[in-house]
């Protein structure tokens, strides 16, 4: 029987094109390939990989050589070598070109569909015996999982076909091709194609044949599609499954004996399959010819009173956009890459990927269903160039390119859609709207009515069952959480979802913890997706992680294309640490001896959690225990008493922590994983306190006070105790972050340009006076920037009890200041006494490198110890996972490593820190930072490799900070994290470390 109805696909064609590359140029999808139809990883069918080393040969233009090379005995002598999958510019060394990066633009005119005639194109051939046991009988296909951007085929000597579609699988019959020995399969590969138009992503162009090539047997009576419908009634608790197969054949699951008929439903009692519990069901699709493996996870995907519902219940996507990456290998990855992005995923509380802008390697859906997340499987269409020309001639409402689009929809569907976790279909990103995308939705609801279609650029939902946005603001997320959006009456009864938000580039995002509190308030607002998961930096030799520009591209867009929560080489960034506290699937609050403990799953209950306590005094841990919590359902709360805590000195600061730990290994993180916590303050702590008792003293060209000695006329600080010491001196500037160079989307502001427009990175420092008090020297100071009258008096009183020394730092703005400020604080300098290093006077540093105090210690002090917030970086908008305690870290462990270097590194909520021989203790709590470079040059570097360290190690401790927002794409700094010039005053007492 035949249960598919395909759209137009093109047709195999006998003989060739009219012209030798005219297919380059032509809108249809191509012609020749398969219909396409489910990926299974095996069968008992014989597979043959065709990967490995292939010869290889560039030319400049698309017709440069003829198609001799397709024909049998043709010699490759002087071919190079490639290995398949591959990019070829990846390979050889730039020999083979070079890649390309724009976020939008074409790298080509736009003049569809037409392509330049420098375009390089690569031949490949590979010559392949069959295996002594390949059967004699039956049918073959060599599949294609992945070529960009466009490809011709040749099996000995015969033209099979070509085709379009970058991301998606193609198959051609050969069968009746092959031959015992010395098969020549001759593949030629376009960068530049018709295609190009529709692949406009945010991402490198990278040509060539990048996923599998495998040469697949198709015995007699053998499947050639089939589609496994396995719904879940979370009333009953059955599960339904109906395997529906374009052969007879039988249906068999050992575990719930099942054994039926192919077109048949049968029903059973089932676990439920979810992103929280990935139940899956073995089971095998018997036909006459071949035994494939299934597995198959129950369950239902709805759209029921305005939510997206599984099982019965809504969800709230905690997820990532995901562009597949490796630093050397482009987007040809292993599976042992795809299952460590979806292990780092699961442990770091993600739920949910949204595969922009394209189908994923569909091994990497197998993961998906194995270890649970919830995808939104993505097309492959993006035509963002067009926003150039107001989408004029836009390819998305153009009945010529109708069948392309069609054909890749159904390429993703057909491909994917017995995986569990796939729960929505995305008809693309980016793309405007038009007739084509109304064709894919029309025709993927017709196909396949158990799932949702999903695109964002929709907004009045017309062929979309969800209202996706991304970058929306918080005060706007909010109004549609309440309904009150406005839009089609269609649209406000529609969930919604932020495809793409809280924008990953650099030190950031900021304010994620804000939108996940109003995704949390509002019932109709199921989560988002942060975009991305991984900084796509290129292995360089010289630049580290090379980005957009470094490969001498005619237009490129930078670093944008690093925006991930993980580096290149997989690390998580601050920003993955932070999403995993603020998407935590346990809430665990508390005061006054009791802790709240609240579960925020959709689906499981607690049961597979352990919990503990710890008390801590002044940041160190004095006892633990463990935590008796009931297995809450979702949605549950329970109040807890914690034990009595244990005595401790008076003024000491006390703390309770609990966790909530793996009770056991799972198949994504070992037992005692952390997966939430939660801190709260028993007893607060006394602030530093120094009573003055000595007094400043004038010596011949020097100043003492207490351990203190200070410059006689300028009232610098030279020295406490045992270390030499640089003048601390008032400072506002950071290297700006990514977020503050991008322009906020709504404002239109860009905060780094104002502040370097009001020349905030380049203050000047004008002494006032110098005074000596009964008990305090006084320094005072006016600091402000050239060509402005605004400015900042500044007032450094320092007093002693004779063995500490106490700064207390007045701030006054003067004139009109109209934007807030990146820091504010002091900076200081620390040496090996008599070394002279690291003087930020001296050595002609510039001021208002750091807002905060920058010390230059010698290079041998390393250790950096402190009580506060840790062990990563935190600012005001992105503190969810500083947690209070006592940390140490070397100088180079504080440094966080992003591809463009730019502030970074600053551990929020300090109480002391020891570093360079000095303890200091803050009033209120601070901020610091410590490094092997100025601010001057972090701020001037675009590669870390161009931060060379020195002989000084620089320590920046701050007042407060500007947010960090996430204007590089999207929204900036909420009002409640600006840094506003306003009055100010805050102190450090300094002491020597013994020792």
């Amino acid at each position: 029987m035949s249960f598919r109805t395909s759209p137009a696909l093109g047709s195999a064609r006998a003989g060739g094109p009219p012209s030798a590359v005219d297919y380059v140029e032509d809108v249809s999808p191509g012609s020749g390939a398969l219909p396409p139809r489910a990926w299974y990883a095996s069968s008992d069918a014989k597979a043959l990989s065709l990967d490995g080393t292939w010869r290889f040969r560039l030319s400049a233009t698309a017709d440069a050589e003829d198609e001799s090379f397709a024909e049998e005995g043709y010699d490759p002598a002087g071919w190079a070598e490639v290995t398949v999958p591959g990019h070829w510019v990846l390979q050889g060394e730039g020999a083979f070109g070079l890649p390309i990066y724009t976020n939008h633009l074409y790298p080509f005119p736009v003049d569809p569909p037409h392509v330049p005639t420098e375009n390089p194109t690569g031949d490949h051939l590979r010559v392949f015996d069959l295996p002594d046991d390949w059967p004699s009988e039956g049918g073959a296909v060599v599949r294609f999982d992945g070529v960009e951007s466009c490809a011709r085929v040749w099996l000995n000597g015969t033209d099979l076909g070509e085709f379009k579609g970058s991301r998606l699988a193609h198959e051609f019959a050969v069968g009746h091709l092959l031959k015992p020995k010395g098969n020549v399969l001759a593949v030629r590969v376009h960068q530049w194609s018709a295609g190009s138009y529709l692949e406009d992503q945010d991402q490198w162009w990278l040509p060539g044949i990048f996923r599998e090539v495998t040469l697949l047997h198709r015995p007699a009576g053998s499947a050639l599609d089939f589609f496994v419908h396995a719904s879940y009634d979370h009333v009953s608790g059955e599960g339904t499954l109906r395997v529906d197969s374009d052969v007879d054949g039988r249906v068999l699951v050992p575990a719930l004996d099942i054994d039926v008929a192919t077109g048949e439903p049968v029903t059973a009692l089932v676990a439920p399959w979810s992103a929280e519990s990935p139940r899956l069901y073995d089971g095998e699709l018997v036909t006459e010819g071949e035994r494939i493996p299934l597995r198959i996870g129950f369950r239902t995907v709805a759209l029921e009173d305005g939510l997206i519902k599984v099982n019965g219940k809504a969800v709230l996507f905690k997820g990532v956009n995901r562009h597949e990456w490796h630093p050397e290998k482009g987007r040809t990855l292993d599976l042992a890459t795809m299952r460590e992005d979806v292990l780092l995923m699961k442990r770091h509380n993600i739920n949910a990927v949204r595969t922009s802008h394209y189908p994923p390697h569909p091994a990497f859906l197998d993961l998906c269903d194995e270890y649970g997340l919830w995808v939104i499987d993505e097309c492959d269409l993006e035509t963002h160039g067009f926003t150039e020309q107001d989408w004029r001639d836009n390819p998305v409402d153009d009945d010529r390119w109708t069948p392309a689009l069609l054909d890749r929809a159904a390429r993703m569907v057909e491909r994917d859609k017995n995986h569990p976790s796939v729960v929505l279909w995305s008809l693309g990103n980016e793309a405007d709207t038009g007739r084509g995308l109304t064709a894919m939705a029309e025709w993927i609801h017709g196909r396949d009515p158990e799932r949702l279609v999903h695109y964002e650029g929709d907004w009045n939902c017309r062929d979309t069952d969800v209202y996706s946005r991304m970058y929306a603001d918080h005060a706007e997320v909010e109004q549609i959480g309440k309904e009150l959006d406005g839009g089609t009456l269609g649209r406000r009864k529609l969930p919604f979802i932020q495809c793409e938000y809280g924008h990953a580039m650099g030190n950031g995002p900021g304010g994620i913890a804000d939108y996940q509190e109003l995704f949390e308030k509002y019932e109709r607002l199921q989560g988002g997706f942060i975009w991305e998961w991984i900084d796509h930096g290129v292995k360089h030799p010289e630049l580290g992680y090379a980005y957009g520009g470094d490969f001498g591209e005619e237009l490129h867009d930078g670093n944008f294309v690093c925006d991930g929560l993980v580096f290149p080489d997989r690390t998580p960034s601050p920003g993955l640490l932070e999403y995993k506290k603020v998407v935590e699937p346990v809430s665990i609050e508390g005061s006054d001896g009791t802790v709240r403990v609240t579960n925020k799953y959709d689906f499981a209950d607690l049961s597979a959690l352990a919990f503990e306590w710890s008390y801590q005094v002044d940041g160190e841990t004095v006892e633990a225990g463990t935590l008796s919590v009931p297995a809450l359902a979702p949605g549950e709360s329970a109040d807890l008493k914690l034990p009595e805590p244990p005595a401790h000195l008076d003024g000491s600061e006390t703390r309770w922590t609990v966790r909530a730990l793996l009770a056991a290994d799972t198949a994504w993180a070992p037992k005692d994983h952390v997966v939430a916590w939660g801190q709260f303050p028993a007893v607060a702590g006394v602030r530093p306190s120094l009573v003055p008792s000595a007094s400043p003293v004038r010596e011949e060209g020097r100043i003492t006070l207490g351990p203190a000695a200070f410059d006689g006329r300028t009232g610098a600080l030279r020295t406490i105790g045992g270390v030499a010491v640089e003048n601390p001196r008032l400072d506002v500037w950071r290297a700006t972050t990514d977020n503050d160079d991008g322009t906020e989307w709504k404002s239109g502001l860009c905060y780094s340009t104002l502040w370097r427009t009001l020349g905030l990175h380049r203050m000047r420092h004008r002494l006032v006076g110098v005074e000596l008090e009964s008990q305090a020297l006084v320094v005072r100071t006016r600091v402000a920037p050239a060509a402005r009258e605004v400015g900042l008096a500044a007032e450094y009183r320092w007093t002693s009890d004779g063995s500490r020394l106490k700064l207390t730092v007045s701030v006054t703005p003067e004139g009109q200041w109209t934007v807030p400020l990146p820091r504010l604080g002091v900076r200081l300098g620390l040496s090996a006494v008599g070394s002279g290093a690291g003087s930020a006077v001296d050595s002609g540093v510039a001021s208002g490198v750091a807002s905060g105090v920058v010390s230059p210690v010698a290079s041998a002090v390393d250790e950096v110890k402190w009580f506060g917030g840790g062990p990563g970086e935190a600012y005001p908008d992105t503190r969810a996972a500083s947690e209070v305690g006592r940390w140490s870290a070397t100088v180079d462990q504080l440094q966080t490593p992003y591809l463009r270097p730019q502030e970074n590194g600053a551990r929020a909520d300090v109480r002391w820190v020891e570093v360079g021989g000095l303890r200091i203790e803050g009033d209120p709590e601070f901020s610091f930072a410590a490094r092997r470079w100025t601010t001057e040059q972090l701020d001037a570097a675009t590669h870390l490799t161009d931060l060379v360290a020195g002989e000084t190690v620089w320590v920046n401790l701050d007042h407060r900070h500007h947010g960090i927002g996430t204007a590089s794409c999207g929204p900036g700094v909420l009002p409640q994290y600006h840094l506003l010039a306003e009055p100010a005053e805050f102190s450090f007492v300094f002491s020597e470390v013994s020792g």
